[in-house]
C-alpha cells in the first residue's frame, strides 16, 4: 500500500488531501521527541521520511499537518485489504500491516495474464477502499519486493523470467536486503555502489569479506531467492514502548510506565491468542545508547502478573547512572493458542481469571470501563510519547 497510514488519514479527512501530512509524535513546535511513523508523498518532497526524528521533520516542513497514529483504524483497513487479496490467490504471506506476498503462478491464468491480475487487483482496492497500491511481479520474492517500490505511488513493475540480473544490476546497493547503516560504508569503500558491482565478486570472495552475510549478499545480488510464499506468517515477537516527554531519573515514574506497558502487552497477546516465553526489557538512555535485557521462561505466558514480575526483576538488575529516554517491554518465542498446560494444575491462577474478566468487561462496556488500581496514576500519561 502507498504511504498507508498517511493515505488513510487523507481519505478519512479530505481537508488533508494534497497537503504535506506527517503521522507520528507531536513535534511541539520543533522541540518534540519521538519519530515519524510515515508521511504523505507531499511531505516526502521536503525530505521527510519514516523513522526521522519528529523535530527534524518540523524543521524541514513546519507547515505540514502533524497527526498521531490511529492504530485501530489502520488495522481495520489492513484487514479489508488482505481480505481482497484472497480473491486473487489462495497463497498469501502478510509481511506487515500494509504489505503482502502473493504466489500467482497458477491463479493468474484465471485473469488472463499476471499483468491483468495486477491491474484488476489495484482497481479492486481502489474501488472498494479508495486507496492506491503498488505491485511488483517477478520470479521470486526478493525481486518482486524491489519492483513494488520502484514506481510508487500507484505503480506496477513486472520483471520477466530471464531479465532478473538486467533489472537488478543498475540499482543502488542500498536496495539489497541486509545492507544497513554499518554495512553500506564498507561496501562503498570497496567501490560497490550498485547491485551489479557486488555481483562481480565471487561467492568465496564475499564470504571471506563478510562471513555468512556475504553468502546472503551473493545470492541476492545474483537474483537467487528460493523462498516460497509461506502462508499466514506468525509473529516472532510483540512489544510496546514509550518515549518520555523529558528524560527520567525517577524510578517510580519509570516503573509505573513499565507496569502500563506490561498491561497493554498482555492485553494484545490475549487478543491475538499469543503466548510467549522470552520476556525483554528495553531501555534507551539520554545519550541514545540502547540496552536490552531478556530472560526465557519454562512455560508460555500472556498474563500481566507474569510479564510484570519479570520486567521488574530485569529493571532492578540494570545498573544505570544516566536518565532514561525510552522504555519498552516485549515478548518473543510466541505460539498460538492456550499453550502447554500444567497437567497437575486444578484451576487457573487467580491473576489469569482477573485478566480474562477485565477483557470481557472492556469488550462489552469500553476501554475505560475498568482498570487496575495500580494503573490509576497512568490515566494521565502526558509525560509519554507513544512509539
Amino acid at each position: 500500500m502507498d504511504a498507508f497510514f498517511a493515505a488513510i488519514e487523507q481519505h478519512d479527512f479530505p481537508e488533508y488531501r494534497g497537503k504535506p501530512l506527517v503521522v507520528g509524535a507531536d513535534p511541539k513546535g520543533g522541540t518534540g521527541r519521538g519519530v515519524v511513523s510515515t508521511c504523505s508523498y507531499e511531505a516526502r518532497q521536503y525530505g521527510i521520511h519514516s523513522a526521522m526524528p519528529i523535530r527534524e521533520a518540523w524543521r524541514r516542513c513546519p507547515g505540514a499537518i502533524y497527526v498521531f497514529p490511529r492504530g485501530k483504524r489502520y488495522a481495520q483497513v489492513s484487514q479489508q485489504v488482505m481480505a481482497l487479496l484472497e480473491n486473487f490467490s489462495p497463497d498469501i504471506e502478510q509481511l506487515s500491516i500494509d504489505e503482502a506476498f502473493l504466489d500467482i503462478s497458477t491463479s493468474y491464468k484465471i485473469f488472463g495474464s499476471p499483468e491483468k491480475l495486477a491491474l484488476d487487483l489495484k482497481k479492486r482496492i481502489y474501488d472498494q477502499i479508495e486507496l492506491t497500491a503498488s505491485i511488483g511481479i517477478a520470479p521470486n520474492k526478493f525481486v518482486a519486493k524491489i519492483a513494488s517500490d520502484l514506481e510508487k505511488p500507484d505503480g506496477l513493475v513486472i520483471v520477466q523470467e530471464g531479465t532478473v540480473k538486467e533489472f537488478l544490476f543498475p540499482l543502488s546497493i542500498s536496495r539489497l536486503w541486509g545492507v544497513g547503516k554499518k554495512t553500506l560504508p564498507r561496501l562503498k569503500r570497496l567501490g560497490i555502489n550498485t547491485i551489479g558491482d557486488l555481483a562481480k565478486y565471487s561467492r568465496d570472495e564475499l564470504y571471506a569479506k563478510f562471513g555468512q552475510a556475504g553468502l546472503h549478499f551473493y545470492r541476492l545480488a545474483n537474483g537467487i531467492d528460493a523462498r516460497g510464499v509461506e502462508g499466514a506468517i506468525r509473529a516472532k515477537s510483540i512489544s510496546k514502548e514509550v518515549t518520555f516527554d523529558t528524560d527520567q531519573s525517577d524510578d517510580d515514574i519509570i516503573l509505573n510506565t513499565l507496569r502500563y506497558l506490561c498491561n497493554e502487552l498482555a492485553r494484545e497477546m490475549r487478543r491475538k491468542n499469543y503466548r510467549g516465553r522470552t520476556i525483554t526489557l528495553k531501555i534507551r538512555l539520554e545519550d541514545f545508547s540502547t540496552f536490552t535485557r531478556s530472560r526465557s521462561l519454562d512455560t508460555f505466558v500472556n498474563h500481566f502478573d507474569d510479564l510484570w514480575q519479570n520486567i521488574v526483576e530485569l529493571y532492578r538488575q540494570f545498573n544505570r547512572r544516566e536518565k532514561v529516554r525510552l522504555v519498552g517491554a516485549g515478548v518473543a518465542h510466541l505460539e498460538r493458542g492456550a499453550g502447554q498446560l500444567d497437567l497437575f494444575a486444578d484451576t487457573p491462577e487467580v491473576s489469569d481469571k482477573v485478566d480474562e474478566v477485565m477483557d470481557v468487561i472492556r469488550e462489552k462496556f469500553g476501554e475505560d470501563a475498568i482498570t487496575r488500581a495500580s494503573m490509576l496514576d497512568n490515566r494521565h500519561d502526558s509525560q509519554w510519547i507513544r512509539d
